[in-house]
């Protein structure tokens, strides 16, 4: 399932910081051989081009173009990408970068427009690396301590420049909370998929949009591919069989074979928007559903949802029109048959019928609704939907919807802007993560299922984000980042604090039970 979460996030986190950085050098000394444009061009695509777009258009941080920096101070921005930003992603880069290297940075970004750059079918075909040729050598069971593989919680970690060795998908037994493997990514680690059918896969996937196919009995790296420049969408069909990804850059989506990472179908991201202007688009989240064979891709700058038929000669597409405006993350219920998707600029969350390929209605969703990997949960005869939101309003609420009759439920007010709701079956609260800039982004805040309200906040040291509750539903796991750099396992009942692992700028976390329990808070059984 789709997860795709964090970007708008993450670029309103940067403040415009790198912008105001990497401007610092605007201007020097033309005579210098040691500051070109040439060689700015590869510190960007090797330092910075992650967060801010292999195009220079901005992906999870903003553009970095002549038109976007032009009549920036350089003397004042050169002395922020020294020292980085306080409480964004923006690392000092003191100490890691010369400064003719920052300064030959800052003239290729001050030279050059947003690019258009491709990332072919063909492209896609030669980045194809086996690491283990031969499947059978793998081990037939784990090589370390694990009763059940469900209890398996993988963490996205983008290490602190967003590469280097402190990028990598790490995994938890969180039975024991010991961490039993880790596999670096070269750069920041975005998302992790697990097979619903064989419980050995787990795909990663980066900002950079490799695909990482990963082991889970030995920990190694078995294929990798390369299936854009950047972008995090990825989802996996239901029989275990094919992957599909999709890239903010290019605007495209591949169907992978999910065994042999070869690409089987390459889709061009481009259709009429609500306001009847036809446009390439930025790919959504992706999702398998358990209900068929198909994946659902949004096209973000479109406002349409594909629904790409596997069990059809050559994968047509079906196109659900006028979904939404930017639309970006959603979360399924009721078997795997509605889809509810976020409509950034619209403040709404659009319910779809997967199974009649059309809109079921448009529920309200507060300002700017970011629902995540979503959560469900069925308590008092009720199915609930929780969906978050990235607030920048007056007030900021987490949106409740009964499924069942289509309807808001409630808008419970929160300490700020929201991103990722968790919730398990087996626990009393359904978590959320506060993002804003202060104090309050320290906190977790948990809504009690039956009563709706907040029962708890909990200061986790750090920026909280990204909570996930493990297969049993016993511990609760959340991200402390810029200053905490841990992972932190809580009791889900308590909420003692009962474990930490260390790790460089942790973000996404993945409960290998994710794949049985379709959306986090449904049990198996009420799928």
């Amino acid at each position: 399932m789709m997860t795709v979460a964090n970007h708008k996030r993450i670029r309103s986190l940067t403040s415009g910081a790198l912008v105001l950085a990497l401007h610092a050098g605007a201007v020097v000394a033309a005579e210098d051989p040691l500051i070109t444009v040439e060689r700015g061009a590869k510190i960007f695509e090797e330092n910075c081009a992650s967060c801010h777009g292999a195009d220079l258009g901005g992906y999870l941080a903003p553009a970095l173009n002549k038109e976007r920096l032009k009549g920036r101070s350089p003397t004042s921005l050169r002395s922020t990408i020294l020292a980085g930003s306080f409480d964004t992603l923006m690392p000092p880069f003191y100490g890691k970068l010369s400064d003719e290297e920052i300064r030959s940075a800052v003239k290729y970004i001050s030279n050059t427009g947003k690019l258009d750059p491709q990332w072919t079918i063909e492209d896609i075909k030669k980045s194809i690396k086996v690491h283990v040729a031969d499947e059978s050598t793998l081990p037939d069971k784990p090589a370390y301590a694990i009763d059940n593989l469900d209890d398996l919680i993988g963490v996205a970690a983008r290490g602190r420049h967003g590469r280097g060795e402190g990028s990598k998908a790490v995994f938890i037994n969180s039975a024991t909370n010991t961490k039993v493997g880790e596999v670096p990514t070269k750069t920041a680690a975005h998302i992790i998929e697990f097979n619903p059918v064989n419980p050995r896969w787990a795909y990663v996937k980066t900002d950079t949009a490799e695909v990482y196919k990963v082991d889970l009995y030995s920990m190694k790296v078995v294929r990798e591919v390369k299936t854009g420049l950047n972008g995090p969408a990825l989802g996996v069909s239901r029989d275990g069989k094919y992957l599909m990804a999709g890239s903010f850059v290019p605007h495209n989506a591949v169907l992978l074979d999910a065994d042999t990472l070869e690409p089987l179908k390459y889709f061009k991201l481009e259709g009429t928007d609500p306001d009847g202007k036809f446009v390439t688009s930025d790919s959504g989240m992706i999702t398998g559903t358990p209900y068929t064979d198909i994946f659902a891709i949004a096209l973000e700058n479109a406002g349409q949802v594909w629904v790409v038929d596997l069990k059809k000669p050559d994968f047509p597409v079906t196109p659900i029109t006028d979904v939404g405006h930017h639309l970006h993350d959603a979360f399924l219920s009721h078997g795997g048959k509605n889809l509810m998707i976020a409509s950034y600029d619209d403040s709404i969350v659009a319910a779809i019928d997967l199974e009649q390929r059309k809109i079921i209605k448009k529920l309200p969703a507060g300002c700017v609704p970011h629902v995540g990997g979503g959560s469900v949960v069925k308590v008092d005869g009720r199915t609930l939907g929780f969906g978050t939101n990235f607030g920048d309003c007056d007030h900021e609420v987490v949106s409740v919807w009964d499924l069942d009759k289509m309807e808001v439920v409630k808008q419970i007010p929160v300490l700020g802007g929201t991103e990722s709701p968790a919730a398990h079956p087996d626990a009393p609260y359904v978590a959320v993560d506060i993002i804003s800039k202060d104090r309050r982004a320290r906190t977790i805040q948990l809504i009690d299922k039956h009563t709706l309200e907040i029962a708890r906040t909990l200061d986790v040291g750090g920026h909280a984000y990204f909570p996930e509750y493990n297969a049993s539903g016993k511990l609760l796991y959340v991200s402390s980042g810029y200053t905490g750099d841990e992972v932190v396992a809580f009791d889900s009942k308590t909420l003692d604090r009962v474990a930490s692992f260390t790790m460089e700028s942790p973000a996404g976390i993945f409960s290998r039970a994710r794949a049985r329990f379709m959306t986090r808070g449904l049990a198996p059984g009420n799928l």
